[in-house]
């Protein structure tokens, strides 16, 4: 359609999240959707460069500042953000012409009513694209957590936080692992028949798409190649679920029985619940709670996709106390809220979000609702405590608190984890790290609630 700027697109996008309203991942969205109508190549522009701006803004205001004589957080905010997706376009598209980019990058700050600062975006841009081989880094050697954070695009101090817990050798295979363009990770249905499932995945060949098996469990696999999973033969029949290999290990070494009561307390959008309700065989029941109406309709959606019937939905806030629960679950399931370090390769804008304080709330929101739903586990029950982040404080040390506060045990789920992993769990925990494994960043712990004494 005439009239249509897909920079003026991208530029509007980077500019609402600058107000830290959304997370990028949900504009971008937003965008695509509204412009569905154009070509995919100018799609796949706007996606690219609105991520690329957003996961490299750390590396690309370091090169603006060594070209700019008005440093990047004193800009103009519309010319600054006009900036950071110029600078990534000459950095990172390299099939884009230098002279495109400059010369768009002009007009747009003409059209938004900034023709006093033409001169100075053109002579910017066409400085660094001049300079574009001879750019120099923070020296590897003298300061390597400055190399890391500027090359990275990672603030220094969660570099220092992933090296001085994980070691300088093992940050960096995390910060790579953010960067790169990993397959969607999919649940096939644990019920097809090996007949079903090879003719499912041959459609999905057929149709372009790359699939791999993941190493770790037999039903899972990843899938590159594809613009939406809901376009792929088997997904309204609930022939799979798009869910990370580190959320189905939670439900894998729950332990989780033929008639049992599985309590999610933290559900949404239903992963792990609806793979406990599969592991269950239409036996027991599956309690999936959420806060809101809106997180509780995304479970109720991918419920009645896959059809499983032994699985109720409730609108619950975890902090608040619901007495009917009491005494019946034999597995809880609590993905608490955490502080997402280890969902930054899907969620770039986190890295800007987080801080050492927000570190301390949410431990304090994540004890509350422990300490709130720690009653729902019959005596000898299992508590499957698990986070999606790489902080020791919301992990081992809150492990440690919960056992201490509330008598549970830990238990060794070795015997249900694949031998590569198996190895690396210890009393009762596993962390997992990208880059270092073939998942998202994620913590697990499985505790056993105490016996009452006869």
């Amino acid at each position: 359609m005439a009239g249509i700027n897909v920079r003026e697109i991208v530029l509007d996008i980077l500019l609402e999240l600058s107000g830290q309203t959304e997370y990028s991942n949900v504009l971008i969205g937003a965008a695509l959707d509204k412009y569905d109508y154009l070509d995919s190549k100018e799609k796949a522009f706007i996606k690219r460069v609105s991520e690329g701006t957003i996961e490299r803004r750390i590396q690309l205001d370091y090169v603006l500042d060594q070209y700019s004589k008005t440093p990047v957080m004193k800009m103009k905010p519309l010319i600054r953000e006009l900036l950071r997706m110029s600078v990534y376009q000459l950095l990172f598209m390299e099939h884009i012409p230098a002279a495109a980019v400059c010369n768009e990058a002009v007009k747009l700050a003409k059209k938004r009513r900034f023709q006093s600062l033409q001169g100075y975006v053109n002579g910017v841009l066409r400085n660094i694209a001049r300079g574009r081989e001879e750019m120099t880094w923070p020296d590897r050697q003298r300061d390597p957590l400055g190399y890391l954070s500027v090359c990275y695009s990672m603030p220094l101090w969660l570099v220092t936080h992933f090296a001085e817990n994980y070691g300088r050798e093992a940050c960096e295979k995390i910060l790579e692992a953010y960067l790169e363009r990993r397959p969607v990770s999919v649940r096939l249905d644990e019920r097809l028949s090996e007949k079903e499932r090879e003719s499912l995945l041959a459609a999905w060949e057929k149709a372009g798409v790359r699939v791999q098996a993941h190493p770790y469990l037999s039903y899972a696999v990843g899938v590159q190649g594809v613009s939406g999973v809901r376009g792929l033969e088997g997904y309204r029949e609930g022939r799979f679920s798009v869910q990370d290999v580190s959320s189905m290990l939670v439900v894998e070494t729950a332990g989780i029985r033929p008639g049992d009561t599985v309590i999610d307390v933290c559900a949404a959008p239903g992963g792990k619940a609806l793979h406990a309700a599969a592991k269950l065989n239409g036996t027991g029941q599956v309690i999936a709670c959420d806060v809101s109406r809106y997180k509780t309709d995304k479970i109720e959606e991918n419920r009645a996709r896959l059809g499983m019937e032994n699985v109720s939905i409730r609108v619950q806030d975890a902090r608040e106390r619901d007495g009917s629960l009491v005494g019946k679950a034999d597995v809880l399931l609590a993905d608490v809220p955490c502080s997402g370090l280890g969902v930054i390769g899907h969620k770039q804008d986190i890295k800007y979000r987080v801080t050492q304080d927000s570190l301390s709330e949410i431990i304090k929101l994540q004890k509350e609702i422990i300490t709130n739903v720690i009653d729902y586990i019959k005596p000898g029950g299992i508590l499957m405590y698990s986070t999606c982040t790489m902080n020791p404080g919301e992990n081992g040390e809150m492990t440690a608190w919960i056992c201490e506060s509330f008598g549970l045990e830990t238990v060794g789920m070795e015997d249900r984890l694949p031998a590569v992993l198996a190895e690396e769990a210890e009393q009762g925990m596993l962390q997992l790290l990208p880059g270092i494994h073939e998942t998202d960043g994620f913590f697990m712990a499985k505790l056993r609630k105490k016996e009452s004494p006869a």
